[in-house]
Order: C-alpha cells, then structure tokens, then sequence
C-alpha cells in the first residue's frame, strides 16, 4: 500500500482544492478564490497525497498575519477519512503557521460537524465564540458556526512530528 505524503500547496494545486471543496460542503468556492488565497501574503496550503494517485486525499489552506493564523479550508475525502489524514494536515498546518511566526491558529467549525469538532478538540483547540447563521445545512436552514482557538507551542510540535 503506498504511503500517504503531505507537500505545499501552489498555485497549481487551486484546481484540486476546489474539487475537494465541492466534494466536501454545500457551498462551493471557485479556482479563483484558492488561487487567490494561495497567492495572499501570508498564504499557505498543504495537500495529502498518495503517490501515484491523482486527487488528494485531504487539503488545508491557511493564512498567518503576524501572530495568528487562521485556517480558511480543511477537508479530508471520503477515502482518506479515519486513516489519520486530517491530523496530518492539521499537525503539518501547525508546523508551518509556527514557522511562519505565529502563535495561536483560529478556525470556524460548523456546530453539526462532529467529526471535525471531535478533531479539533483533540488538538487542543477551544471554542472561543459562536457566529449565528454562518453557515447553512442541505436544505437551506441557518446554522452557527463555533469559533475555536489553539495556542501554537513550536516545541511540542516537534516532540509529537518524531
């Protein structure tokens, strides 16, 4: 079985995103748009593969500014889910933000998503506040988006990548 890889996003990679996007949430995000924020100053990404396979496994697409990153997109497919991607992608996301200089990271989860939530939470990530009506369901209904928070320690970082 071949193993899964995580590597930077570029520029090329905003056509992959966007598939993963549209495979994973309701509301789609066009090429344009990662490529935009792939190219944003303080704009990174990193995409899990496996060798020889064409679609990612799983994606992330940050943005740190001075001390605080924050991840705008995070999905994981259907194959790559419950192998351990998703913590991948979010240590690897960690790392990067911490090398970049910053501190803590933010996200917004949706509050029916447990398996994010559950991810999250086992990172050590904490909810910090709630967005009503921030995100919408299948059909169409209103709901909150939590806002959660981590505390990025490079140092443990580096205990746990070895």
């Amino acid at each position: 079985m071949n193993q899964m890889v995580l590597e930077a996003a570029t520029l090329a990679d905003a056509e992959s995103l966007a598939r993963l996007h549209a495979a994973s949430f309701t509301e789609t995000w066009s090429i344009a748009t990662f490529t935009r924020l792939l190219a944003s100053p303080g704009g990174f990404g990193l995409m899990a593969r496996v060798p020889g396979r064409a679609a990612p496994e799983g994606g992330i697409l940050c943005q740190v500014a001075a001390d605080q990153a924050e991840i705008f997109f995070f999905a994981v497919s259907g194959r790559g889910r419950r192998r351990g991607t998703g913590r991948r992608l979010l240590d690897g996301a960690l790392a990067a933000a911490a090398g970049r200089g910053a501190t803590h990271m933010l996200l917004e989860v949706a509050v029916n998503n447990a398996a994010a939530l559950a991810l999250y939470r086992r990172a050590g990530f904490v909810e910090v506040g709630r967005r009503a009506g921030y995100y919408q369901d299948v059909a169409g209904r209103p709901l909150a988006a939590l806002v959660m928070r981590r505390e990025i320690d490079p140092q443990a970082l580096r205990m746990r990548s070895r």
